[in-house]
């Protein structure tokens, strides 16, 4: 080979580590026992198959995993480790590594060695056959069955019910995805398992795949009971982004439309009261729930419009439309002409 053909080698090889087709996002928290071999599966899983890099999260660990990490990174240049000042929680973590990923494929996966990187490649190669999000499925999991089992099958149904999305295990941060998908997403709160089903309103393509889930054998959960009512918050702000995040007069006005009706009839019963049985007005309860269902009627309306003006201020301020176009087909010659 030439000195000129191995000089572009170089370059082409350079350019594929500048931008590698697979980025895997780890985020952990205290995961110092988990870190090493959950980097030696992954390397065994992809190496010779992807060009890829790892991106580890450090959520303000308080142990040696952010030593652990920097060790790591001596001994392979495709690990990239971006540490936080705090503890930010699972999504605020994963939202920094989606944000400093260069692959076109991004794929997201607990540093807890439950999930199993052997699925990465499986979730790849279903991607690529035509959908945009792939989410996992445990579905034998290694669990406790009244702290996390129980809990989690109640999330996936409301979950799944609620927003349209039909999906098992919501939960699973295995997942991969297209960049193209995150790039429209913005993620706050806890809405990292919310994915799936905010991607849904760009028209994105979802499906689930059956992943291994194994027993933790080092290091202890991170999560409890009390992340239920954060994905219930979580779940109405889903829903009204899913639903009504374009045009929430219909969700505000709408009930104040239905108050307003009910403060009607119950006025017309006031004075139907008055005239046929000579009730006093005054004394009457349901003068009083008119008085209510007037006022609710009235705030709901003027909520629906506050609310209009700031999404309107919103998405013209961003200059974001409100629509999400799939592909243009223009023509490839003057209108007449044949090509």
């Amino acid at each position: 080979m030439t000195k000129k053909g191995h000089g572009q080698d170089i370059k082409r090889k350079a350019a594929k580590e500048a931008h590698p087709e697979i980025s895997v996002v780890v985020p952990l928290l205290n995961e110092q026992d988990n870190i090493g071999p959950l980097h030696r599966q992954i390397t065994e899983a992809l190496t010779g198959k992807y060009q890829y890099e790892i991106i580890f999260i450090d959520d303000g660990s308080t142990d040696g995993s952010l030593s652990v990490l920097r060790r790591l990174q001596k001994e392979d240049a495709g690990v990239r480790i971006i540490s936080l000042r705090k503890n930010f929680g699972q999504t605020a973590a994963l939202s920094a590594g989606f944000a400093h990923s260069r692959g076109e494929i991004i794929v997201a996966i607990d540093a807890d060695l439950q999930n199993d990187p052997a699925d990465i490649p499986k979730m790849i190669e279903k991607l690529k056959e035509g959908c945009d999000v792939v989410s996992g499925w445990r579905k034998k999991r290694h669990d406790n069955a009244v702290t996390r089992l129980l809990p989690s099958k109640i999330a996936n149904w409301l979950i799944s019910t609620i927003t349209g999305v039909k999906l098992h295990d919501y939960g699973c941060t295995l997942k991969a995805y297209r960049r193209e998908i995150l790039d429209e997403i913005n993620l706050y709160g806890e809405m990292h398992r919310f994915i799936p089903a905010l991607a849904s309103w760009s028209g994105a393509a979802i499906a689930e795949m059956v992943v291994n889930h194994r027993p933790r054998t080092a290091g202890t959960t991170k999560y409890g009971l009390d992340r239920t009512w954060k994905v219930i918050l979580d779940l109405i702000t889903v829903k009204f982004l899913l639903s009504f995040s374009t045009k929430p007069i219909q969700l505000f006005g709408g009930w104040g439309l239905i108050s307003f009706i009910l403060c009607f009839l119950s006025g017309i019963a006031v004075i139907l009261m008055k005239i046929i049985k000579k009730t006093d007005m005054t004394g009457n309860p349901l003068l009083y729930l008119t008085i209510l269902f007037f006022v609710i009627s009235a705030q709901f309306i003027l909520m629906g419009l506050i609310a209009e003006l700031l999404v309107r201020t919103y998405h013209e301020s961003q200059n974001r439309p409100t629509y999400v176009i799939r592909e243009k087909l223009e023509p490839s010659g003057k209108a007449g002409e044949n090509t």
